[in-house]
């Protein structure tokens, strides 16, 4: 809709009427002389109609910002053009006073421009003049101070200093004392001022003076403006300007009632006057500010109340009242000083021990206590709160020390007793189910006889068990068990029955949940075994028949009510069959548990060749002997031509223990390489011996004697599997001569290899490999045939 009915032509236009905080868009039309509109701009957007807020400043001619001189007679012209939104409040000010518009004085000012004329200026013009602008956004003071030459004018305050006299001309004090008068007599006296202009006016004593001693008592006048509450903004200047006499001259002393004087503070006194001025004020300024005049004609006192217009002092008594395990009461008393202001509210603010920045919690708090919730549990915090008045957020009041958020535990769950003898009982208890944020520090186990009323402390012990000693024989007791952590002491749990003390046996028993545990190669496994007897059974244990050795990776931990075994980073040398053992006067108890660590296979065993043609062998093996605690999936079997490095794939997916490789290249030798494959990867591989891709004619002899034939230049691998327990000793050896010194020999406890790289025809013969342990002797022999041309022909 059209929001001018007359002719606007300027770029600008106020629009009036509008509805507070509503949302308006606008848009302007141009039309020419002949009438024809022009199509509309761009929209402005959503515009709320509010007040807009602007801080008031001013442009100032940069010569205000030095001393401004000038002559007596001159006119004095101060202006500056003025800013903010709305259009500030302009006053104007001298040494503090709002001034009067005289004849001489003429102020004027407009929404954009303030300026004063003072016309005829004398030496009572000079001095220190404020222009003030104010409004909704601020305060803005431009201080001026001016300088006006002119004549002196009379002395001021009380005259104690003789008239015009010959000898007494050019004093630069403004002290004399005329000595040499008669008692008695009386004298008149005027004094005038001299500078480059001249000799000003004379300024005289009223009346005769008659030379005698006066004694008057101090008085003190105070303004009726210091009468009122005298007030400053922060960072402000005070001054009080007292008007004193007395005589003698009376000794002067500024205090504040209830507080030390700032050090900051400045008094200028004479005989006449005295002046406190304290730059820069603060809240802790505000006060009662006592002036104290004293001569031997008595003493007479005044007080001005200063109030400091500022943010508030911080809160007084800040403490952490009520603790519970996800929240914490804070309470505090009102700042000492408000600000010269009623307070508002109050900020509540947060921080956890890790880390630097505090959050605010509530900013609207109008009690001087808050509930602060939703804290995480047993977590450390700092809390910190300030008062709020109309100049802004007061000095923070912080909590000293750290706050851990917890209460005392509950108590704890069901206790149990597990031993009796004649002087002792063993007690165990289950923790409690809720530690109140805090960790348990201990607990204290007390008893009752049945002879008496009280209940007192037997021990203190950090786990949830303990055995109570020196027990009367016979004596019937009553058990409790109270934890404790460091915010105090849980309600009790107490046994559900009196106890005897006297000796009882009982056969050894295993309480087992599971017989076999299971656990991933590398991670840690813990097996408890609950264990009841009475007296306590002796606990042995062992591993695949053998007593179980405890080592950097194994240990075993008996307590009073079980044994454990801790296992770290479990591997193959922990799976076997455990059996745990008990033992005590009553009897013995034996029970199996076995471990299975599960993990990738280990190398199948027993590479065998079963057929060999000019382009394929046959192979088989044995499973793995560690199945790595459950099935195998497949195979993989990969081949290499000994003539290179490389190897490669023959299959990925094998399902049985035999493979036949064809495509092979006659007469080349090959070596085999397979991995067992299960759940949780590819094992360790096995290779075979190398094996040459042709048809074999074996020579007579024993069928038992295997042959091998490689070509010369080729490499020999004899690989075979062996077992014995202990681990017997391994030898190989050529049956017709010496083994050459290029043999490598590889073995394990498992396996046996003989490697003879570029073979010719002296490495021909049977080999003999021997295996001895203290069980006994093995041997095996092998018939190795090398293919090369034949040697040189001998002597007939």
């Amino acid at each position: 809709m059209r929001a001018n009915f007359t002719n606007v032509i300027e770029t600008e236009f106020t629009i009036t009427g509008l509805t507070v905080n509503n949302q308006y868009e606008f848009r302007v039309i141009a039309r020419n002389a002949v009438g024809v509109f022009s199509e509309p701009s761009d929209s402005t957007g959503p515009i709320t109609s509010t007040d807009e807020i602007e801080p008031p400043s001013v442009s100032m001619d940069p010569k205000y910002k030095d001393v401004i001189v000038l002559s007596a007679g001159d006119n004095l012209v101060l202006d500056a053009d003025i800013h903010g939104k709305p259009t500030p409040d302009i006053q104007w000010l001298k040494e503090g006073k709002e001034m009067d518009k005289t004849l001489r004085i003429e102020v004027r000012s407009t929404q954009k421009y303030a300026s004063i004329t003072i016309k005829d200026c004398t030496r009572l013009d000079g001095g220190h003049y404020d222009l003030v602008l104010s409004n909704s956004g601020g305060t803005k003071t431009i201080p001026i101070t001016v300088k006006v030459l002119d004549r002196p004018g009379p002395p001021t305050g009380p005259l104690r200093v003789t008239g015009v006299m010959s000898d007494k001309s050019g004093i630069q004090a403004t002290r004399l004392t005329v000595e040499n008068l008669k008692e008695n007599a009386e004298y008149n006296f005027r004094v005038c001022a001299i500078n480059s202009e001249g000799v000003g006016e004379p300024a005289d004593v009223h009346g005769l003076v008659t030379a005698s001693e006066k004694i008057e008592a101090p008085e003190i006048e105070l303004d009726a403006d210091l009468r009122k509450v005298v007030s400053v903004r922060a960072g402000g200047s005070l001054r009080l300007f007292i008007t004193i006499r007395g005589r003698p001259e009376p000794s002067i002393k500024w205090e504040k009632e209830d507080g030390t004087l700032t050090e900051h503070a400045q008094i200028e006194s004479t005989s006449s006057y005295t002046m406190l001025v304290i730059d820069n004020v603060n809240r802790f300024d505000s006060g009662k500010y006592v002036l104290t005049l004293e001569n031997k004609s008595g003493t007479k006192s005044a007080f001005v109340n200063v109030r400091v217009l500022d943010t508030p002092s911080s809160p007084q008594k800040f403490e952490v009242k009520d603790v519970k395990k996800d929240s914490v009461t804070l309470c505090w008393d009102p700042p000492l000083t408000n600000g010269g202001a009623k307070i508002t509210n109050y900020v509540v603010e947060k921080r956890e021990s890790t880390r630097k920045a505090y959050t605010t919690v509530t900013s609207n708090c109008t009690q001087t206590s808050f509930k602060v919730d939703e804290l995480q549990e047993g977590g450390i915090f700092y809390f910190r709160v300030c008062a709020v008045n109309e100049y802004g957020f007061g000095v923070m009041a912080e909590t000293k020390n750290p706050i851990k958020v917890a209460q005392v535990p509950m108590p704890p769950g069901k206790v149990s007793l597990m031993d009796v003898t004649k002087n002792s009982v063993t007690l165990t208890w289950v923790k409690p189910f809720h530690d109140g944020g805090s960790k348990i520090i201990c607990y204290n186990v007390e008893m009752q006889p049945k002879s008496s009323d009280k209940w007192g402390v037997s021990c203190t012990v950090k786990v949830p068990e303990a055995t109570v000693s020196n027990l009367t024989p016979g004596e019937t007791y009553s058990f409790r068990v109270i934890a404790l952590n460091e915010k105090g002491k849980s309600e009790p749990q107490e046994l559900g029955v009196p106890v005897v003390a006297k000796d009882i046996e009982i056969e050894p028993s295993v309480h087992l949940l599971f017989n076999t545990y299971s656990v991933k190669s590398g991670d840690d496994l813990t097996v408890e075994v609950p264990v009841r007897g009475r007296p306590k059974p002796v606990v042995s244990w062992k591993k695949d028949g053998l007593p179980l050795r405890q080592t950097t990776s194994l240990s075993i931990v008996n307590t009073m009510v079980s044994s454990k075994i801790i296992i770290k980073e479990a591997a193959i040398e922990h799976v076997g069959k455990y059996e745990i053992g008990l033992a005590n006067t009553a009897g013995t108890k034996s029970t199996d548990i076995a471990i299975i660590v599960l993990d990738k296979p280990g190398p199948p065993a027993s590479v065998k060749v079963d057929a060999v043609t000019s382009d394929s062998i046959t192979l088989s093996w044995a499973p793995p002997e560690y199945d790595g605690g459950c099935s195998i999936n497949n195979y993989i079997v990969e081949k290499r031509d000994t003539n290179t490095t490389e190897w490669q794939i023959v299959s990925t997916n094998v399902a049985r223990t035999s493979v036949k490789v064809p495509r092979l290249t006659q007469g080349s030798e090959y070596q085999f390489r397979i991995y067992a494959v299960n759940r949780y990867g590819k094992g360790k591989p096995i290779d075979s011996p190398g094996i040459t891709a042709e048809y074999t004619f074996k020579q007579p002899g024993p069928p038992s004697t295997p042959l091998v034939s490689v070509r010369a230049g080729g490499s020999l691998r004899l690989f075979i599997t062996i077992r014995g327990r202990p681990e017997p000793s391994i030898k190989w050896e050529k049956e017709d001569g010496t083994l050459t010194e290029h043999a490598q020999i590889e073995s394990t406890s498992s396996y046996t290899m003989l490697v003879i790289d570029n073979v010719n025809r002296f490495d021909s013969g049977k080999y003999v490999l021997t295996l001895e342990n203290k069980s006994g002797t093995k041997s095996a022999f092998v018939n190795v045939r090398v293919l090369d041309t034949p040697s040189s022909p001998q002597k007939k």
